[in-house]
């Protein structure tokens, strides 16, 4: 089971995350690559809202594929491009997670892989595996 690790001796988190969560060792383990928005077509929107709300649909997708529920994700890094809307980005996540909290990083960066990319997001997930 996944738990989160909290403490009242440090400060709490900025937004809708966990500052740490503890996986038991009788877990199975996912890891995803840096997932885009990039539609199922190969297009990509201009909107980063929009990329950041496919990036969370295709994570859905994947977890599914592999057995695996987003309460099963442990954390998850965002990379987002400079000079777009962040808050577009944390109400894709926001929508996603639908109140469901895990360990958390939001990294600003100046450009990903390709230009028409603004968002990029690797989880890892844990599910028990012990009967």
């Amino acid at each position: 089971m996944n738990t989160p690790v909290t403490s009242t001796s440090v400060a709490a988190p900025a937004a809708p995350y966990e500052l740490a969560m503890r996986v038991t060792a009788e877990s199975e383990m996912l890891f995803t690559a840096g997932i885009v928005g990039t539609r199922p077509d190969g297009s990509v929107s201009t909107d980063i809202g929009e990329q950041a709300a496919e990036m969370w649909r295709t994570i859905e997708v994947l977890l599914v594929e592999a057995g695996f529920a987003r309460t099963d994700i442990v954390s998850y890094t965002t990379y987002a491009v400079v000079g777009h809307d962040l808050g577009a980005v944390m109400a894709a996540r926001n929508s996603y997670f639908d109140g469901f909290k895990a360990a958390s990083t939001l990294v600003p960066v100046p450009a990903l892989a390709q230009p028409q990319w603004f968002v990029e997001v690797a989880i890892v997930a844990a599910r028990s595996v012990a009967g």
